[in-house]
């Protein structure tokens, strides 16, 4: 128990340094290239790795979902990730992934586990746009080195609203979601490296009627919030008349939002911005770590009347 709270411990003062751990896997061949790419997944995400137990086949199950295994007592829906990333395995489907994603646990079938590596999230590249719907970014292993192994990450959030689409709501109580009433000329400032993510963000602020600035990365927000701050400036005004919330991911290519939410309470231009985490990283540990940068909330992805509650909260303080 001490080892493992030490290794929690550790994991979480990584974040603080804008580190994390990345656990490699192997798929199989892709289809196009026939190499065995890496895959990777941070390592906060994953419950625990095993061997692959007896699969029990459901019927009418949705594509791509091979059944459930009894893990400890619990039913958990198995995904077979190597189909939906287009791979081939080569040496079969040995290993189960359970892991703890936005408020759900699932496990997902992989060919082999490779390594955990130690990375800084300037080495995490936004891969939006370079013609890989299912991957969010592509982390340099070897850091600026000119050869640098990469691992694809992929969006697990599109992947579980694909597979299990016709038990997801597609827009949650939105008909009868707080509404908000922002200042003139102010917006909530959001930051997701999901595509789906963000989709269902905007659907949600939308129905609260508050209007959005959608960015991509932390650092990317961060970006915005200097430009905002330079326009505020000029009109003599403070930035907090242009930006009412902050509403930010924790895992983002180039910023994560442990690192923009500490640059945004360390800056006296944004003081008055609250800051809220909005994260499929779930658990006590990383909730005490999010006020120990400083957030002003937390809420775990995806429930649009909680978020819509919890920005309430945080805009009253």
């Amino acid at each position: 128990m001490n080892n493992a709270m030490s290794e929690i411990d550790e994991r979480t003062r990584l974040a603080g340094s804008s580190m994390f751990e990345m656990l490699l896997f192997r798929l199989g061949e892709a289809a196009e290239s026939k190499h065995r790419e890496l895959f990777g997944i941070n390592v906060f995400k994953v419950r625990e790795i095993l061997v692959m137990p007896e699969i029990t086949v459901m019927a009418n199950a949705p594509p791509n979902v091979m059944g459930v295994a009894n893990v400890r007592g619990q039913m958990i829906p198995v995904i077979n990730l190597a189909a939906i990333a287009g791979c081939t395995p080569t040496q079969g489907l040995g290993i189960l992934l359970v892991t703890e994603f936005a408020r759900s646990t699932q496990a997902f079938a992989v060919e082999e586990v490779s390594e955990i590596v130690r990375l800084a999230w300037k080495h995490v590249l936004s891969a939006e746009g370079t013609g890989g719907g299912l991957v969010t970014s592509l982390a340099r292993l070897d850091g600026d080195a000119p050869n640098t192994r990469l691992a694809q990450v992929l969006d697990v959030e599109r992947i579980l609203q694909d597979v299990f689409a016709s038990s997801m709501q597609a827009a949650p109580t939105l008909a009868n979601i707080h509404k908000l009433q922002l200042p003139q000329g102010s917006v909530i400032l959001a930051a997701d490296d999901s595509a789906v993510a963000r989709l269902m963000i905007e659907q949600s602020l939308s129905a609260m009627g508050v209007p959005c600035l959608m960015t991509k990365t932390g650092k990317e927000a961060w970006e915005r919030l200097q430009t905002l701050a330079a326009q505020a400036a000029a009109e003599g005004v403070e930035v907090r008349d242009k930006v009412a919330l902050v509403l930010t991911d924790l895992e983002m290519p180039e910023m994560d939002g442990f690192t923009l939410t500490r640059n945004i309470k360390q800056d006296v231009r944004f003081k008055g911005i609250p800051v809220v985490i909005h994260s499929s990283l779930s658990g006590e540990t990383n909730e005490a770590h999010v006020k120990s940068v400083g957030a002003d909330a937390y809420i775990a992805k995806f429930a649009a009347d909680e978020l819509a509650e919890t920005i309430c909260k945080a805009l009253s303080k």
